[in-house]
């Protein structure tokens, strides 16, 4: 009932990178990935914010063969690298595609044997923020409007839309047999399957897991969030997302996923796995202020406070924050770090501030920078964060404010504008989402 969890395998699907080594070698030099993108700016003046970190078909290996019967409705994709065979290609959208290629990235890291990829004891936990949009979206068209019939676009409109539609594909693909599920906790959604895939291994359930989130790069989710007027604009593409500046106006949408392989510790030892890192424990709450968009400083310090009771003596080199870059979520979520940490002692990392937002991948796909900050002994960068706020935050002009009366300029020193090198031995990752859903997990180097 109380087994150690490690992580030794990870891949992933990144915006303008072709590999997991080039996706750390950009973090790490202080890169953004997020660009113009010609397909929101193609609508005008119907969308407010033009930019993402998003990833193309080309750059992903893949080509769309698209419906005689309905326009933009990709019927199926096609690899051009052969990674992924054509009968599992049918039943996916893109997100489901960047699931397998990750699993399969994973798996390869890992090393595990085809009987244990194959095994009762080896599940997946993989899920997205949103379903199927693009899929959706022109077959609805074609039917509704275009009062063609419901066969013509054939009989994978279900499979391709539902909801766990990313672990399916990558069970079915890899043949696996243990525990099959989809956890959907909105911006939290990759940390919230990884923690349940941990929680998992470590009551005895599975011994091995695949777990993670991915978001496929869809124009109909980035309409959604523009209409909510929460993204970043006025900013060129690499400057957009700034976590913690005085001047940020709204997140930037973006796409791509991460999936993890987990294996109980003494397992993994036995077979002289490479331990990437432990899972020291995992944490997830509900803020229960009944408020679905607003960050809530006192769930987030429930937060802390219910990772420290599963991690006694918890003591991060390095917080990595959700950090969105929103006017309400980045000085709730430092405050509430400080309140937990006091303000000596680590550093926080924002790794939004350099590809952007990506919904139900953030929390994967953060987890994996965290990793690879773990790996690197370097903490990647709060880009563009140019002027903090030396006054009070809205917040803390609310009645009843218990939190500190210090700017946030006077945190200035926690937060990086640069990769800074440095001994890590721990880092917390968080994340947070739409419903007043918070996550924390802790991860250590093996045998520190």
């Amino acid at each position: 009932m109380n087994r150690s969890v490690a992580i030794v395998g990870m891949g992933g699907v990144f915006p303008t990178c072709s590999s997991l080594e080039n996706f750390a070698d950009k973090l790490f030099t202080n890169q953004s990935l997020i660009r113009r993108w010609e397909e929101a700016a193609s609508f005008g003046k119907q969308m407010r914010s033009h930019v993402s970190g998003f990833v193309t078909l080309e750059e992903a290996g893949l080509y769309a063969q698209w419906s005689k019967n309905a326009p933009q409705y990709p019927e199926t994709y096609l690899d051009h690298k052969e990674r992924i065979p054509y009968e599992h290609l049918a039943t996916a959208d893109i997100g489901s595609i960047w699931a397998m290629l990750s699993g399969i990235d994973a798996i390869k890291m890992c090393g595990w044997e085809q009987s244990e990829v194959e095994s009762v004891r080896t599940g997946v936990t993989i899920g997205s923020g949103g379903g199927g949009h693009s899929i959706l979206r022109p077959s609805w068209h074609s039917f509704f409007n275009d009062g063609r019939k419901s066969r013509s676009l054939g009989s994978h409109g279900v499979d391709r839309a539902m909801a766990y539609r990313d672990a399916a594909n990558v069970a079915c693909l890899l043949k696996t047999k243990g525990v099959c599920e989809a956890v959907g906790s909105a911006c939290a959604t990759g940390l919230s399957n990884i923690g349940h895939a941990y929680r998992l291994i470590k009551f005895g359930l599975q011994d091995r897991m695949l777990a993670g989130g991915v978001e496929g790069t869809s124009i109909e989710t980035f309409v959604g969030f523009d209409a909510m007027t929460v993204l970043s604009r006025g900013y060129e593409p690499e400057k957009s997302s700034r976590p913690f500046d005085k001047n940020r106006n709204g997140f930037v949408c973006s796409f791509g996923g991460a999936v993890v392989a987990l294996e109980e510790l003494e397992h993994a030892k036995a077979r002289g796995a490479n331990i990437i890192a432990v899972i020291d424990g995992y944490h997830n709450n509900a803020d229960g202020d009944g408020d679905m968009f607003a960050p809530s400083y006192d769930g987030q310090k429930r937060l802390w406070q219910g990772l420290k009771g599963e991690v006694p003596g918890l003591k991060p080199d390095v917080v990595k924050a959700h950090g969105t870059s929103t006017p309400a979520g980045d000085s709730i979520e430092l405050f509430s770090i400080i309140s937990e940490l006091g303000a000596e002692g680590y550093h926080i990392s924002a790794p939004k501030s350099q590809f952007g937002h990506m919904l139900g991948a953030a929390g994967s796909v953060e987890l994996v920078a965290s990793l690879l900050m773990l790996q690197q002994q370097t903490v990647s960068p709060c880009l563009n964060t140019d002027e903090l706020n030396d006054g009070k935050e809205w917040i803390q002009e609310q009645p009843g404010w218990a939190g500190t009366e210090k700017p946030v300029a006077a945190f200035r020193h926690l937060l990086p504008s640069q990769a800074l090198q440095k001994e890590i031995n721990q880092i917390v990752s968080l994340n947070y989402g739409f419903g007043g859903t918070n996550a924390a997990i802790s991860i250590s180097r093996y045998g520190k």
